[in-house]
């Protein structure tokens, strides 16, 4: 299933001082409900990147100090990524994320959820990449697709009441 015009798209920008990827993106859900889409492993793969591709974890260790993995895949072959969660809170992530393909590319994330109020939560994601290079490749990449094709099945995880 594709994106459809009815779902809002994430804004994303980058930083021009630093070498930063800001998205966000608001929710009819809770920030506990976002913080599920994004630490349970099940409902992860079901929502992760573009439409096209489908994930499977390899490892999955929600937990300070623990590690994630998952491979990625679609008709033009396997993506794997992978980190560590480096603090989880009911409203928090930070972990690194890592392309297999450029192990030397970490980048440090961190998600937050804001409770707007009346059933909406923001998510607040920040990248911070190894360079700028690194930053405009990603941006350069589509990443855009994945982020809102992937935003847009939360939705439908909120809608039908699985998430």
């Amino acid at each position: 299933m594709t994106t459809s015009t009815r779902y809002p798209q994430a804004a994303i920008e980058a930083d021009p001082k630093v070498p930063v990827i800001r998205i966000t993106r608001d929710f009819r859900g809770t920030p506990a409900q976002l913080l599920k889409a994004h630490t349970d492993p099940e409902l992860f793969v079901r929502w992760v990147g573009p439409d096209s591709i489908s994930s499977t974890i390899i490892d999955w260790d929600v937990r300070n100090g623990g590690s994630w993995r998952y491979v990625s895949r679609d008709d033009n072959g396997e993506y794997r990524f992978r980190g560590c969660f480096h603090s989880v809170s009911e409203d928090k992530i930070v972990q690194t994320f890592t392309w297999e393909e450029m192990p030397d590319d970490v980048a440090l994330e961190t998600l937050w959820f804001e409770d707007l109020g009346d059933g909406t939560t923001r998510l607040h994601a920040q990248s911070l990449c190894d360079s700028f290079e690194s930053r405009d490749g990603w941006l350069a990449s589509g990443m855009e697709t994945g982020v809102n094709d992937g935003y847009a099945a939360i939705d439908r995880l909120l809608e039908s009441g699985e998430l």
